[in-house]
Formats: structure tokens, C-alpha cells, sequence
């Protein structure tokens, strides 16, 4: 989950290594359904439309949120969101809106800064601790869809969440 364009699905086709699995586009908002992605035949990776800008009605952006917010409230099996955010910004009070709502509700849920292949080495360790700190969580994985930085720490929080040992 994260902000349009943040780019949840090149994560998910990066994570997966299948290109255009998940639909990508350089237009915010694209993805206007939730999208289930059977894995191994042993968990879904579920792919949520965006929060914040999408050249979309304002309606549209409200129906979304209430989609969102529902199949993440009544999801039992849910063992683990990933919360995008980009690395070249501050988190956005949208962001942050998520977090809480994730604490609020006791979902687990890990921290993924997109798109670090973007910045320089010293640019990348102000952009996670920024991260850290605005989102008061104690990790945040750097990850790039382009080069995989992160997958490795990414996929293993991952399978130990669905094994129940994290």
C-alpha cells in the first residue's frame, strides 16, 4: 500500500521477477481495483489502488479509500501490509494517515522506501532516517525495483510472517 505512484506494482513484478505482472504506468493512479496475485499456490500478494493524487475524481479517491479501509479491516488472514513510501520524499501526511490507521487496528505491517536507486549513497541514509523518524517505526528497507536492493530482507520478513515467526 502507499501513495500513487509510489510504485507498489513495480515492487510487486520486481519482488516476483515477472515483468508487467502487475499493470505499471508513469500516470498516478492506474491501478483502480485491488488485485490478488496467487503466489506458489500458497499466499496472495494483493496489489491496492493508491492514496493521495490520481488524476481521478475526488469521489473516485473517497470510494477507493473506503475500499482500501475495508478489505484491510476485515481481512483476518491478513498476515503482513507493506507501507510504500518514497524515498526522494517526506513521508505524506497520507502516509502517515496509514500508519496510524495500521497501529490503530494492530496490523502488522513493514516500512519499504521505494525507488533509492534515485539517490546518492548519502542521500539514501537522510531519506531512512527522515523515514524513521516522521513515521516512528524502528526500520525501514531501502528498496529499488530496478537493481532489488531490499528483496532479500523484504521476502524474509515476509516468509516469516507467514510461517507465524517473526
Amino acid at each position: 500500500m502507499g501513495r500513487s505512484n509510489v510504485g507498489k506494482s513495480s515492487l510487486l513484478n520486481s519482488l516476483l521477477g515477472v515483468d508487467g505482472l502487475a499493470r505499471t504506468s508513469s500516470t498516478p493512479g492506474r491501478t483502480q481495483s485491488i488485485n490478488f496475485f496467487l503466489i506458489d499456490r500458497q499466499f496472495y500478494f494483493v496489489d491496492l489502488p493508491g492514496y493521495g493524487y490520481a488524476k481521478t475524481s475526488k469521489e473516485n479517491r473517497r470510494l477507493w479509500g473506503q475500499l482500501i479501509e475495508s478489505y484491510l479491516a476485515e481481512r483476518p488472514q491478513l498476515v503482513l501490509s507493506i507501507l510504500l513510501v518514497d524515498a526522494r520524499h517526506e513521508p505524506t501526511p497520507s502516509d502517515l494517515q496509514m500508519k496510524s490507521w495500521l497501529q490503530h487496528y494492530e496490523l502488522p505491517f513493514l516500512v519499504v522506501s521505494t525507488k533509492v536507486d534515485k539517490l546518492s549513497s548519502n542521500e539514501r541514509r537522510k531519506s531512512q532516517q527522515r523515514a524513521m523518524i516522521a513515521l516512528g517505526v524502528d526500520r525501514v528497507i531501502p528498496y529499488s525495483s530496478i537493481t532489488r536492493e531490499g528483496a532479500s530482507q523484504v521476502w524474509e520478513i515476509i516468509h516469516s510472517r507467514i510461517k507465524g515467526t517473526d
